[in-house]
């Protein structure tokens, strides 16, 4: 097949104007066009420009050869790159099949999931252990914080399955380099298990909080269907290491599950998790992540900004921004995880603390936009090992607790009291989407002063490439603390933790993904390295 870039069409297109385009590209007949699929597509909407979608597509053609012949040394005509997933293994292939231990997988976020689907799908039959409940029973408790002010620590935002990323847009795009296409392995079984086919081509894929959970679902069942167990609420306490190998993990029911192959997929809040590993040994390191807060504007007012005459339009929905501004105290402020037409959510894993989420149905269409507004810190700030950067989240969420009135209210201030280092007492044109509530005050206190300094110096420097956006009704709610792990369990080439044989750290809470498709990614990475393992003993 022919790979074809840059190809422009206006938004309101006839069905027919893109076969027309690429027969018109390629300089061929229509009968030489045997057919086409699409790549991607994004748009170009600049406020001078005719709104216009951007196409990539691979095509079928007679005398494909002649043609790539023909355009030899044109960048935007090459042949189709292969895309397809190739297993690496199967189980009937490795060693002892009969009689090896299973592999266990710990936790059924993104990175779990699809470890643990790979892993099935070469015959392998994991166990999957999740502390958290299934995702609708997951869904019923997360909707208990929201709206009854009552946390269940087990089964929340954080914890339980389909992850973190449940409840964060389902947000499918990621800049990391995938030389393999592993991507679209992700996006296909996404696909495959009830997501819109849209996801394949989009610029920026999303699938939507709710439609997410039957996507999960039917995943789920598929690892079920070909031999793999997945146990509910049973959250791992201990691991059993022998010679630097590690040859089982232990359950809080008491339980002892051996195996041979660990798959440490639990997420970037499995705080007593960490502890536990630490304790037994694991060599983990500090590593830098981000803290600040969420800031909501009309999702109108963004759509203006951005795309200018064509907001509102329906075909290409509501608009993002990214946003970076580095401050003069050396500090780097950004955008992070942006919502349009969402909602700022309740995402705290423990009692007595208040971490905020941002989230989006699929059709986005909520009044507000909201966005983390962040600041980068490093092991420097929080000194004292590994596990430091754990507490000096917690002191940040508890101190968002205690402001926020303790009772899981979060603090809030308008964005021009916060500039001008004064609190709120009412709120203006914008109303914050937070549940269970938000509760005006200063926000100054919650986070370090170098923080709060950086981000009352970037807000105005957004407003120049954001109109409005440090307007004085706009939101901020705080705080925002689990951008990613703070740690790193470190793992060699092979995917292993450096020192422990058979334990593959994976996914966010091992920081090596940032996102669903990232962590997904990285969970088929894992996958192939274990069957792999089997393969080879």
């Amino acid at each position: 097949m022919i790979h074809i870039t840059e190809l422009r069409l206006p938004v309101e297109h006839a069905p027919e104007a893109l076969e027309t385009a690429i027969i018109h590209r390629l300089g061929i007949t229509a009968q030489d066009l045997l057919g086409f699929e699409l790549f991607k597509r994004s748009y170009d909407a600049r406020k001078n420009s005719a709104l216009s979608f951007i196409y990539t597509v691979d095509v079928n053609v007679r005398n494909e050869t002649a043609i790539l012949a023909k355009f030899k040394g044109d960048l935007h005509i090459k042949p189709s790159p292969d895309t397809s997933y190739h297993f690496v293994t199967h189980a009937a292939q490795s060693a002892s099949a009969s009689s090896r231990l299973r592999p266990v997988v710990i936790g059924f976020g993104p990175c779990g999931i699809f470890a643990a689907l790979l892993l099935a799908q070469m015959g392998f039959k994991p166990i999957v252990l999740e502390r958290g409940k299934a995702v609708r029973e997951r869904t019923q408790d997360t909707w208990g914080l929201w709206r009854k002010n009552v946390l269940n620590p087990e089964s929340n935002v954080q914890f339980g399955e389909g992850g973190a990323g449940t409840f964060s847009d389902g947000k499918l795009y990621s800049q990391i380099k995938d030389p393999k296409f592993y991507g679209r392995k992700v996006i296909r079984e996404f696909i495959k298990a009830g997501a819109p086919e849209e996801i394949a081509y989009v610029a920026k894929p999303h699938i939507g909080t709710f439609r997410l959970v039957g996507v999960v679902e039917k995943m789920r069942e598929e690892i079920i269907s070909l031999g793999g167990e997945i146990r509910f609420s049973q959250k791992v306490v201990g691991f059993d290491i022998e010679n630097s190998a590690i040859c089982g993990v232990k359950l809080e029911n008491g339980e002892t599950i051996s195996t041979d192959h660990v798959v440490l997929a639990v997420g970037h809040s499995a705080r007593d998790t960490f502890k536990a590993l630490h304790e037994a040994g694991v060599y983990m390191e500090a590593k830098p992540f981000s803290v600040g807060f969420r800031i909501e504007h009309p999702q109108s007012l963004i759509d203006r900004a951005r795309l200018g005459p064509h907001a509102g339009n329906q075909l290409i929905g509501a608009a993002d921004y990214k946003l970076v501004h580095h401050a003069k105290n050396g500090r780097t402020v950004y955008s992070f995880c942006m919502c349009p037409g969402g909602t700022v959510v309740a995402a705290t894993s423990e009692p007595n603390r208040v971490v905020t989420n941002g989230m989006s149905q699929y059709s986005r269409n909520e009044r507000n936009a909201n966005a983390g507004i962040v600041v980068g810190i490093t092991p420097d700030d929080y000194p004292g090992g590994p596990l430091a950067g754990i507490e000096f989240q917690r002191a940040i969420e508890s101190k968002a607790y205690e402001l926020g009135g303790g009772t899981y209210e979060a603090p809030g201030q308008l964005v021009g009291d916060f500039l001008m280092g004064r609190a709120s007492t009412e709120l203006g044109s914008v109303t914050p989407s937070y549940k269970p509530g938000v509760h005006l005050t200063d926000l100054a206190p919650s986070l370090p002063a170098y923080a709060i300094e950086a981000i009352r110096e970037a807000i105005p420097a957004f407003e120049k490439q954001i109109k409005g956006f440090s307007m004085h009704d706009a939101v901020l709610t705080g705080v925002e603390t689990r951008t990613s792990s703070p740690l790193r369990i470190t793992r060699g080439d092979d995917l292993q933790s450096v020192n422990i044989k058979g334990l593959y750290p994976a996914g966010e809470g091992a920081g090596y993904a940032g996102g669903i498709l990232s962590a997904g990614v990285d969970g088929i990475r894992i996958a192939e390295a274990v069957a792999l393992s089997y393969q080879n003993a």
